[in-house]
């Protein structure tokens, strides 16, 4: 019989159906596509804008990291042999330029599209995959991350960074080269600010709960000094993984060097352990972190897009899952 399941914190609800299970080879098939999937980096240098040795066909670079240090592009010189690179989106949701006159008197509820969308290309090379990554090279891709939005929360108008990862044409990515995205918003989103007020209602971090429910649940997948990866109770797709540090730390501007490497080694586990049991899938995974709100616990989602929410789905908000996450973590654990 399916279950309907509450979220750990919040009022919300999803459906763990397993009548309607589905093993991992039946998800196979439509997990094709992600980034990298498709030649190398010499069939896809002269058409891949992110590529090395095509810098010029981007925006210039407001932040290239090379051998341990920071450069900038400047005018029409480009910084070259890079590690990482980040430039601003050429299609962006949001701009930093000025509203144009007159913009606040058509709508008072409508606020200008101001803020900061940045792409932070992960490696110049086409086919590189991050669960390919050395030790550097994760470490030094978490710095980055860590280095942008401390960059953008530092600036007075933004109150909110969204950074994420997508990874194939179905989980939204236009570009089949490896690379993460940032959205800086001067607002706060409703889903955290939902979290928030469910948090600051409770004497104990929920996050912090869940941490000690799920490290003896059939549910834990990974675990390393500082961070622990299991399939949520309340999961609202198959495979979905939440990635936990074990002590309570609400943003990536705090984290240590080792936080840093520790986030990194079990984010590489997990894609790895998602390769080998459903191959090359698309996914998005996203940050949850706030700044100067001490009361949040960051944590990263990874979502495999095997599923698509239909009429149902939109229409009340509970989302059906037909692997259930006990079964999602057995699979994920190399147990069957």
């Amino acid at each position: 019989m399916s279950e309907i399941r509450k979220h750990y914190f919040l009022p919300e609800y999803c459906i763990i159906a397993e009548e309607r299970a589905k093993r991992p080879s039946d998800f196979v098939g439509a997990a094709e596509g992600s980034e990298g999937s498709e030649g190398s980096q010499e069939s896809s240098f002269e058409s891949c804008v992110f590529c090395g040795g095509n810098e010029e066909k981007t925006p210039p670079a407001t932040a290239v990291y090379k051998n341990g240090e920071v450069f900038a592009d400047s005018g029409e010189k480009r910084v070259r042999n890079w590690d990482f690179r980040c430039f601003p989106n050429l299609y962006p949701a949001l701009s930093p330029a000025p509203p144009p006159p007159g913009f606040q008197g058509k709508d008072p509820e409508v606020l200008p599209g101001f803020g900061f969308h940045e792409v932070i290309v992960e490696s110049p090379l086409h086919g590189k995959k991050l669960e390919d990554f050395s030790d550097n090279e994760i470490s030094g891709l978490m710095n980055v991350y860590k280095d942008r939005v401390c960059h953008y929360t530092a600036h007075e108008k933004i109150r909110y960074v969204s950074l994420f990862k997508n990874s194939g044409k179905n989980a939204g990515a236009s570009q089949d080269h490896p690379h993460s995205q940032l959205i800086a918003l001067p607002v706060c989103p409703q889903v955290l600010e939902r979290e928030l007020k469910a948090i600051r209602e409770v004497k104990e971090c929920p996050y912090c709960a869940i941490i000690e429910k799920e490290k003896v649940s059939p549910r834990l997948i990974h675990e390393n000094s500082k961070f622990m990866a299991f399939a949520p109770y309340y999961s609202i797709g198959p495979f979905e993984i939440w990635v936990l540090p074990k002590k309570h730390i609400s943003f990536l501007g705090d984290f240590s060097p080792e936080l840093l490497f520790a986030l990194g080694e079990i984010l590489r586990v997990i894609l790895r352990n998602y390769a080998k049991v459903l191959g090359n899938l698309p996914y998005n995974y996203m940050f949850y972190q706030l700044f100067e709100t001490p009361e949040y616990h960051l944590n990263l989602r990874l979502v495999p897009r095997l599923s698509t929410a239909a009429g149902f789905e939109l229409n009340t908000g509970i989302y059906i899952n037909t692997v259930s996450p006990e079964k999602a973590a057995s699979y994920l654990r190399g147990d069957e």
